[in-house]
């Protein structure tokens, strides 16, 4: 083999690309991986990472501004340094964007710096080779140093190829992102200033997060939802909970509206929204932050040419990474949602063990991915709603337990929460477990370990969770389907 020519090509280096590659080393793979812009992709550049840097920026502000509640006392007025808080969340990412080029020299994973093309061999193979040539993606400020000793532009030859390109923030026709007034997330992470008022468009897991951020940090903050109910994907009890307490932070909803049009003034925008009922109000503000999805990365790389199917924007995988082009596979968020990277990292573990041969290699379940959205109070869930397991016809069995009642949690002073798991009556099997409140998004793995276990509301409730921590809810949840919480 030539230098090259490998087993295995990735194109994009976010979570799914380079989880894949470093997995496909391991198992003594050949593997290169084409970058367009920075390693490590949007999660860790412009999506899950810095925000979570923002984030946790606008919590310590919080709590030293209620410092009193606490029994302390902060002398002098506590306030927010903007550039400080933006540079502190760039930083988290460039320390990391340097890991995940380590990784790749750790692992003998070859950098090839460019825009990937995926062409026919000479003999009419598909795919057979990818062409890359200098990137087109203007990169945003400021950007993470290029990594030394990559490989350029030029035509290589792979076995396999990945597609994990990505996706990047939906845009709706006449309310293009201007980089200035109206925002995507990308803008939203690196305010210049601290605007006085914000409009959030879509109340799904950006917009809910970035909500959250601002109006911690002082902005007032309107959020508009197409739908009737905030984050739509969760469970309606969770959800309401939620909302009442953003609401109690300041935060104003508009539910069963949408944007329709945007104008631009010297001092903001005026959103024209318009409710279900027909009738239009207009909202004034400095910024406005689209938040309404985001689509697939499938341009410009030849797959029209290919042949490969796609699906409502993304590529059609078989659950195992595979497309209906042999030797052509997809993870990640190109590949459909969940649009999520710690399903792009398992879905690329997935794909790379499949390629190499590995016997025993399942399909993705999508019932045990874990979301979270990290405002505050923050939300997690796993596997069904209450609604949608009714839907199907599942005989249930509803299990609730209250932050209020926690020990741990009313001496953190974060007694607002609940967690609710959803058992089949019948067998006892976990269908879905959803929680609001503190650190929930640390506490939901534990109910997907147990749901890939298999387990049963029997073996939850003779499990010993350690006290006192937030984690005992968990099993006062379990314990109250079936009456017989002990501590409510």
């Amino acid at each position: 083999m030539s230098d090259t020519t490998y087993d295995l090509i990735i194109i994009g280096s976010g979570p799914g690309g380079y989880v894949a590659a470093v997995r496909a080393a391991q198992l003594g793979l050949k593997t290169a991986i084409v970058e367009r812009e920075h390693l490590g992709g949007i999660c860790l550049n412009w999506g899950c990472i810095p925000t979570k840097a923002l984030l946790r920026s606008a919590e310590v502000l919080h709590y030293a501004q209620h410092a009193d509640a606490y029994g302390l006392k902060i002398d002098g007025q506590v306030s927010a340094d903007v550039d400080a808080v933006v540079k502190r969340s760039r930083g988290v990412s460039l320390r990391l964007n340097g890991g995940v080029g380590f990784l790749m020299k750790k692992n003998k994973v070859d950098v090839i710096w460019g825009e990937a093309k995926i062409t026919k061999s000479a003999k009419g193979e598909a795919p057979g080779e990818i062409v890359v040539g200098k990137s087109t993606k203007k990169p945003m400020e400021p950007q993470p140093p290029q990594p030394k000793g990559v490989l350029g532009e030029g035509t290589y030859k792979a076995r396999n190829i990945i597609v994990a390109t990505g996706a990047r923030p939906r845009v709706l026709p006449g309310i293009e992102p201007d980089g200035e007034k109206i925002w995507t997330y990308f803008e939203a992470m690196v305010p210049p200033s601290m605007p006085r008022s914000l409009i959030v468009m879509g109340s799904g897991a950006i917009g809910i997060e970035f909500a959250s951020f601002y109006r911690a940090m002082g902005a007032e903050v309107t959020v508009v939802e197409l739908m009737s109910q905030v984050m739509p994907v969760e469970d309606a009890e969770v959800a309401k909970f939620a909302q009442k307490q953003l609401e109690k932070q300041g935060i104003k909803f508009l539910l069963d509206a949408k944007v329709a049009k945007v104008e631009k003034a010297a001092d903001g925008v005026v959103a024209h929204v318009e409710t279900k009922d027909g009738k239009v109000q207009q909202l004034k503000a400095e910024k406005l932050i689209s938040a309404v999805g985001v689509q697939g990365n499938i341009e410009n790389l030849g797959l029209d040419a290919l042949g490969v199917q796609l699906n409502r924007g993304t590529i059609k995988t078989d659950g195992k990474g595979s497309t209906n082009v042999p030797g052509l596979h997809a993870i990640g968020d190109v590949a459909g949602a969940p649009m999520l990277a710690h399903k792009a990292e398992h879905e690329g573990v997935i794909c790379v063990e499949k390629i190499a041969g590995m016997t025993g290699v399942h399909p993705l379940d999508p019932m045990k991915i874990p979301g979270c959205t990290y405002c505050q109070p923050q939300v997690a869930s796993v596997g069904l709603t209450e609604a949608k397991a009714k839907e199907i016809g599942r005989d249930l069995r509803v299990g609730r337990f209250s932050f209020a009642a926690n020990g741990k949690a009313i001496a953190l002073g974060e007694d607002q929460g609940f967690i609710k798991t959803i058992f089949d009556a019948k067998t006892g099997e976990l269908l879905g477990a959803h929680m609001v409140g503190a650190e929930v998004t640390e506490l939901i793995q534990g109910f997907v370990v147990a749901m890939n276990l298999e387990t049963t509301e029997e073996e939850l409730m003779h499990t010993i969770f350690p006290h006192p921590t937030l984690s005992e809810m968990m099993k006062e949840s379990v314990l109250d389907a079936y009456g017989r919480a002990l501590n409510a």
